[in-house]
């Protein structure tokens, strides 16, 4: 059998067809394996733009990679700053030492900044007591005083007196002076009551000043201790040997030599308020004894020139004086009486 036999005008057309097909197949397939190639082989901006997107893919590789390191050592510094903070604070525990090993740290200015401390606590409990009013001007004495000079003739001035020795006081002392000046000129009465406050008000602040002697001078015994205390810490941080740890040395003696400072400031800043306050309270009841004294000063002005006295007279009882006996008779007595005299009169003269 023969080849044109067998393959008839219609087999012939379909083995073309086939034929045909298989070609394209086949040349499509190597365009489409290729496209990349050839379009970069045949367009080179193209080929620009692949390598910036490869280069952009690169960089946010990069970056992914560099935040994610990022993470992990911030991470990693977050823990180590957590063992820090609880090893400072496990140390900070460590170096807690107690009020007394502090102080006994001060050095021997400690010792007159404790005195200083005692003297204010004594000074103030005593001021504190002395300046209560019934010690300065007490109440009673000045209404009763009031009372005596509201009554008919005026203020007696022994029964002032007597008054001011039931209430001693500042204010008794400076009306006590005062009587003793009764019927002496104005201007001399005047002179003795302003002495006479003059020294009440330089008692009342004797021992106020002590509070501000302390207020002034501890601090700068603190001052003191601190520049002594620097001086050998600075001294035996310089006489360390080579390779020492200089710092911790110093920052040691600079603490203990702060000590002394913050002593004497505990001491002076309570000191300098209760001062102050002190100082505030004995001018307000000065000002108060004042006004008192010069209401009572009219009382003793009629007496100027008529009437003196001296102390023994003023503080002597009254003297005593022994009552009058009266003698009453009757009537009828009168006359009995008068009868018989005259009947012994002429008994008498008959007789002779």
């Amino acid at each position: 059998m023969k080849l044109a036999d067998v393959l008839t005008p219609r087999a012939s057309l379909w083995v073309l067809l086939l034929l045909v097909a298989c070609v394209l197949s086949a040349e499509f397939g190597v365009v489409t394996t290729r496209p990349g190639a050839a379009q970069a082989a045949e367009d080179p901006s193209a080929k620009s733009t692949a390598a910036r997107d490869d280069d952009r893919v690169a960089e946010g590789a990069r970056d992914a990679e560099a935040a994610l390191g990022a993470e992990q050592e911030d991470g990693a510094a977050a823990e180590e700053a957590d063992q820090n903070t609880e090893a400072g604070a496990a140390g900070a525990e460590k170096m807690e030492i107690s009020i007394r090993e502090l102080l006994m740290k001060g050095g021997y200015l400690m010792l007159p900044i404790a005195a200083m401390s005692i003297l204010t606590v004594t000074f103030f409990a005593e001021r504190l007591l002395g300046l209560r009013r019934r010690k300065v001007l007490p109440a009673v004495l000045v209404s009763r005083l009031g009372t005596l000079g509201e009554k008919k003739g005026g203020l007696d001035p022994r029964r002032a007196y007597k008054l001011c020795q039931q209430y001693p006081s500042a204010a008794a002392n400076v009306i006590k002076t005062m009587l003793l000046k009764v019927g002496r000129p104005q201007a001399e009465l005047e002179h003795a009551v302003s002495e006479a406050l003059n020294r009440e008000a330089a008692r009342l602040y004797a021992n106020v000043r002590w509070l501000s002697l302390a207020a002034g001078v501890t601090p700068l015994m603190g001052l003191l201790g601190t520049v002594l205390g620097m001086i050998k810490a600075f001294l035996a941080t310089a006489s360390l040997p080579t390779g020492a740890n200089k710092a911790e040395a110093l920052a040691e003696g600079i603490y203990q030599a702060l000590v002394t400072t913050a002593a004497g400031l505990s001491v002076a800043i309570p000191a300098a308020i209760a001062a102050h306050l002190f100082e505030g309270r004995i001018q307000n009841l000065l000002r108060e004894l004042d006004e008192t004294l010069l209401g009572l000063m009219p009382q003793f002005e009629r007496f100027e020139g008529r009437l003196r006295v001296s102390k023994d007279q003023i503080e002597a009882p009254p003297a005593y004086s022994p009552p009058v006996v009266v003698e009453v008779r009757r009537p009828e007595v009168e006359a009995a009486g008068s009868e018989g005299r005259s009947a012994a009169g002429s008994e008498g003269r008959s007789a002779a």
